[in-house]
């Protein structure tokens, strides 16, 4: 069940470029929170008042970890927190993703769709397969932790500046990586190359959505995707039905 928290800040420090990690205290969202999902939070301003929707990086007790990338206003300010700083959070947002510790898993994140997979990557046990890909080394995160949790990982960046040089998918074709179930978050169009990279190779392809979620509980309806429905399709909400949806229903466009 979605709560409104006022959260206060136990930690806030940049990664690296433009991305920070940000440790907020909010015992009961926390409690409730799986991996997949997201929180709204709310910049404070009169003259920003739509939230910015963040994912999940890791569940940490009565604690959450986001990890996020500075793109406007809203999380500019967010950048700015300190110790002690309070915010109010709507949360845990939509639905996570289906874990099944008894099916081999690949993981796959591009650019800012890397965080959510970390609690995804604990939650499996540690021994799971990663990919990690972004434009560029300095856009590349979290690395190191996905190791220190025994994952096997692989990196791909699209100028060469660390791993392959290329996208993800272009990754998993060279190496020839499989698994039974691939639990993905990035940009939609790595998306819907890797849906069809798990089709051809007959692997479950669970992917988590990007999209501009304004409200968070599918009242605004300004982050429909189009999902198969027999042989039609039908309008579904990211932020209340997703953001996690199995690959094979999305009509990619």
């Amino acid at each position: 069940m979605k709560s409104v928290e006022t959260a206060k800040v136990i930690s806030s420090r940049n990664i690296t470029a433009n991305i920070y990690d940000l440790v907020l205290e909010c015992p009961k969202i926390a409690s409730e929170a799986v991996p997949g999902q997201f929180v709204e939070v709310y910049t404070g301003r009169s003259d920003l008042l739509l939230a910015r929707p963040i994912s999940i990086c890791e569940i940490l007790g009565n604690r959450l970890r986001l990890v996020y990338q500075v793109v406007g206003k809203g999380t500019e300010i967010f950048s700015k927190l300190g110790l002690g700083d309070e915010l109010r959070i709507l949360g845990p947002c939509g639905n996570g993703y289906k874990l099944n510790k008894e099916k081999s898993a690949l993981l796959v994140g591009g650019g800012i769709g890397i965080p959510p997979l970390l609690e995804t990557a604990k939650q499996l046990g540690g021994k799971v397969t990663v990919v990690l890909a972004a434009r560029t080394k300095d856009l590349l995160v979290l690395e190191d932790e996905f190791a220190k949790l025994g994952a096997k990982v692989y990196t791909a960046t699209d100028d060469g500046s660390v791993g392959f040089k290329g996208n993800a998918v272009e990754l998993l074709r060279q190496e020839d990586l499989k698994a039974d179930v691939i639990y993905s978050c990035g940009p939609k169009i790595m998306l819907k190359f890797l849906t069809e990279y798990a089709i051809e190779k007959n692997m479950e392809c669970q992917v988590s959505m990007e999209e501009r979620m304004a409200c968070g509980i599918g009242a605004c309806v300004g982050c429909v995707v189009k999902i198969k429905n027999g042989d039609d399709w039908e309008h579904k909400k990211v932020c209340k039905d997703g953001p996690v949806f199995e690959g094979r229903e999305v009509v990619w466009e």
